[in-house]
């Protein structure tokens, strides 16, 4: 077994969802939020060669040692994904893993508001948004949802993803995953083509720029399911930075498409739970019926956290909500919670 495999195999069983391997200064693991030391004996030229050994092709060994930084996905031998990002330091190599794990989980096993992520994922179009800040579980979330179509439903999946993270078993679906500088340009190139490629739902893995955020409201609106993700921490912000990413004389036009195909918002975080076993997903959930297509159309998206306070019939909350629920049934403390949203009142729990 190659030496990466058992490093990250380690990290796995230790629950570390990340690990960072530096030339001359050892391998530290990401554990429940928490950097940890894992391992401090390896020379300089062992971390070098551990970190070379995922380079899988000449042209990429080549480019990293030329100064170049360097994104894809690795597999070990027991089928663990992680999504790796190499780069130099002092002239030193240095590699990022995040664990994706060999396994999808089951959206119905989650610790997640299931009813209403099934709901969701069982919409025939429109899209649908998953946010939150980096590491905060959004690829399992959306992996899952995926997942929960592949395993109930005979659709045509793509993913749109830099690079590919969890892989799936075809069920009932047909699935193609498209890595973005391996079998696409760019994903606007792969949200163009995905139209003449007859998918019922696609998957975007980012949503950061014009030209894909628009490609993707475009799909949503042409009677496709859209997934998409987006780094930010409330369901109001999200809505927010995709009008933003358009020029001012086109935001009125960009709230109207998309307060018409806007199916939901889930944004979620991540916190320590209170026994110190493992974390546990705080999340707010947006659903786009007639009373938010209405705000975001009239550009009142500092009313959305009222209209998911009163939208709890159709599985709404706000952040705030299910931070004192978790707070209430003592899966979090008062003061994770607290420093998760300092506007939560924790008085009125």
């Amino acid at each position: 077994m190659k030496k990466i495999d058992s490093i990250i195999r380690f990290a796995e069983r230790n629950n570390c969802s990340d690990i960072h391997i530096t030339a001359g200064s050892g391998i530290v693991g990401r554990q429940f939020g928490t950097l940890r030391r894992l391992e401090n004996h390896y020379l300089e030229d062992e971390v070098n060669d551990i970190i070379l050994s995922m380079i899988s092709n000449k042209e990429d060994l080549r480019l990293y040692k030329e100064g170049k930084d360097l994104d894809f996905a690795y597999q070990t031998e027991h089928g663990l994904r992680c999504r790796v990002n190499l780069y130099h330091q002092k002239s030193r190599y240095v590699a990022s893993l995040r664990i994706m794990g060999a396994v999808i989980p089951r959206l119905e096993e989650m610790d997640m508001p299931q009813s209403t992520l099934i709901a969701l994922s069982e919409q025939p179009r429109g899209l649908i948004l998953v946010t939150g800040p980096t590491g905060s579980g959004k690829s399992t979330t959306l992996a899952a949802m995926i997942d929960y179509i592949n395993r109930n439903r005979a659709e045509h999946i793509i993913t749109i993803e830099d690079p590919t993270e969890f892989v799936y078993t075809e069920e009932l679906s047909m699935i193609h995953q498209r890595e973005i500088g391996k079998d696409v340009e760019s994903f606007a190139a792969a949200l163009r083509s995905a139209l003449r490629e007859d998918p019922d739902i696609i998957l975007v893995g980012e949503m950061r720029d014009f030209e894909t955020i628009s490609a993707a409201i475009t799909a949503a609106e042409t009677g496709h399911l859209v997934f998409g993700t987006l780094h930010t921490i409330s369901a109001a912000e999200s809505i927010g930075r995709i009008v933003d990413v358009f020029p001012p004389h086109q935001q009125n036009q960009i709230r109207t498409q998309l307060a018409s195909v806007l199916r939901g918002v889930v944004s979620q975080q991540l916190l320590l739970r209170k026994d110190g076993n493992g974390r546990i997903a705080a999340t707010e959930i947006l659903v786009g019926n007639d009373a938010v297509a209405n705000l975001i159309r009239q550009d009142k998206t500092h009313q959305l956290e009222t209209a998911m306070q009163s939208g709890q019939a159709v599985g709404m909350h706000t952040l705030n909500m299910d931070l004192a629920r978790l707070v209430r049934e003592e899966l979090i403390t008062p003061e994770a919670a607290q420093k998760c949203s300092p506007s939560l009142n924790l008085s009125k729990l």
